[in-house]
């Protein structure tokens, strides 16, 4: 049932803006404040994302399944956000099970001292800056599925694409990032 957005006259516009705002605002906030342990910072992504709506109803290109492309947005501005507070750890799923190895357990634990909060940080700096090397897709499939814990059909169902196709990018990405990361694990001996 997603619409396409219109880039006809300014009031037809307008009025699918204020229909996908209303259709999509309490499901939006959900999945952003599920990631965001800040009421205040959720609200605020939750904004610049009605905002980058806005801005994008005013391009040529119609924006085609509108609904999926705010999570894609909010998802980015998420990021975006830990990227800024890199001393912060990053969000996992809630439900994440003890044996399900998330990233904290590849990482030294930060009150092990201060070599190994000293490694913890440098790791974390290093994964920021190798997963912007990736190319976008790649991105925005590992960092769902490994630190947003989200399942490849929910993935593939959102975005329309096949589970293979979402499981080869996360491969390559995976395969770059311990590429890149594997010279410092081995200067820590994490």
């Amino acid at each position: 049932m997603e619409t396409t957005l219109p880039t006809d006259p300014m009031a037809e516009s307008d009025k699918y803006i204020t229909e996908t705002v209303l259709r999509e605002r309490a499901r939006l906030r959900s999945f952003i404040r599920k990631r965001m342990p800040d009421a205040n910072e959720a609200e605020d992504v939750l904004q610049e994302v009605f905002y980058e709506l806005v801005e994008a109803s005013r391009l040529p290109e119609p924006i085609e399944q509108v609904g999926a492309w705010l999570f894609h947005v909010a998802r980015n501005r998420i990021v975006d956000r830990f990227r800024k507070k890199k001393e912060q750890q990053l969000p996992l799923a809630e439900e994440q099970d003890e044996d399900d190895g998330g990233l904290d357990d590849l990482l030294p634990l930060a009150d092990a001292g201060p070599e190994a909060a000293y490694a913890r940080g440098v790791l974390l700096a290093a994964l920021h800056d190798a997963l912007d090397e990736l190319p976008p897709k790649q991105r925005d499939v590992f960092i769902a599925h490994e630190l947003e814990r989200r399942s490849f059909k929910e993935l593939a169902a959102e975005s329309g694409e096949s589970i293979n196709t979402l499981l080869a990018r996360k491969r390559y990405a995976v395969l770059h990032l311990r590429q890149r990361l594997q010279e410092i694990y081995d200067e820590f001996d994490v």
